[in-house]
């Protein structure tokens, strides 16, 4: 059963700043010491920003055919959340370059004009349902960093899990507002399952194939092919990945909808783990 959004509830944007400059660059592999998961996370970062503004260009492409007060409004929290988080990703991005990260060449100029011309080649609708499933996939990592145990234990630089734990946070805050934007538009079930379905398949190649694009970039890690597939092994074996497809593939169900997922008290808990009264991130707001 879908559960509706709380008459009046939209995400709203925090104004808030990190301090990656407190990690001494030296320090390379910050996931535990290790090289596989510290790559992993480092593409994932490099991916957000130019991810974001795409998803945000997705739901303005449609802005003139939604004329429910309450959808506008979480649009607009969506759009300041997803804005934030380019912002902050680009400064922990910088960091990860200045500490031998080969991810610089995700956010260029060139890319982004490629990107342009992508989505140019695409509907607005299909578009906003790439950014509706892209929206699943973020929605279903933020839920297992943020209520597995195992995960929240696994040693990091904790400037960076503060980062991943308020950007999954407020990936939950707003999981449904492209979907239901692009339903409002006329989106349709066949279009919906079907960019899912496209998106689905290139899944595990798009991974293995950018993983192994940065380690053999890495002059440690081509040193160590040994201590890179254990590591890699472990990581695809691991609470990150482990069941990961079948849940990404929910999405496909006819009449899914992402908040058949509830994660309310999940969302409660966190809210006040990082910005109730003696919350973690408290003073990274500005």
């Amino acid at each position: 059963m879908t559960l509706a959004p709380v008459a009046g509830t939209y995400p709203k944007a925090r104004r808030i700043k990190f301090r990656f400059d407190q990690h001494d660059s030296n320090d390379k592999y910050f996931v535990d010491g290790d090289m596989v998961f510290s790559h992993f996370v480092a593409g994932l970062s490099g991916g957000f920003p130019p991810g974001e503004e795409s998803f945000i260009r997705s739901v303005r492409r449609v802005a003139d055919r939604i004329t429910d007060p309450l959808l506008k409004k979480r649009i607009a929290g969506f759009v300041g959340q997803e804005a934030t988080h380019g912002q902050e990703h680009r400064q922990l991005n910088r960091k990860l370059v200045e500490m031998g990260y080969p991810i610089e060449w995700i956010d260029t100029e060139r890319a982004h004009t490629r990107m342009l011309a992508i989505e140019e080649r695409f509907s607005d609708l299909v578009h906003l349902a790439a950014t509706a499933a892209a929206e699943h996939y973020t929605a279903v990592l933020a839920e297992r960093v943020l209520s597995s145990d195992e995960i929240q234990s696994i040693p990091a630089e904790p400037e960076f899990w503060n980062l991943l734990n308020w950007h999954a946070l407020e990936e939950l805050e707003h999981k449904s507002v492209a979907f239901d934007a692009f339903r409002a538009a006329g989106g349709t079930e066949g279009v919906r399952i079907g960019v899912m379905a496209g998106l689905y398949a290139v899944t595990l190649p798009f991974t293995f194939g950018s993983l192994a694009y940065a380690l053999a970039r890495d002059p440690v890690a081509r040193r160590q092919p040994v201590r890179v597939a254990r590591e890699a092994y472990e990581l695809f074996r691991g609470p990150i990945f482990r069941g990961l497809m079948a849940e990404l593939a929910k999405y496909m169900r006819p009449g899914f909808h992402p908040d058949d997922i509830d994660t309310t008290a999940l969302l409660k808990h966190w809210q006040t783990e990082l910005f109730g009264a003696d919350g973690v991130l408290v003073d990274h707001l500005k």
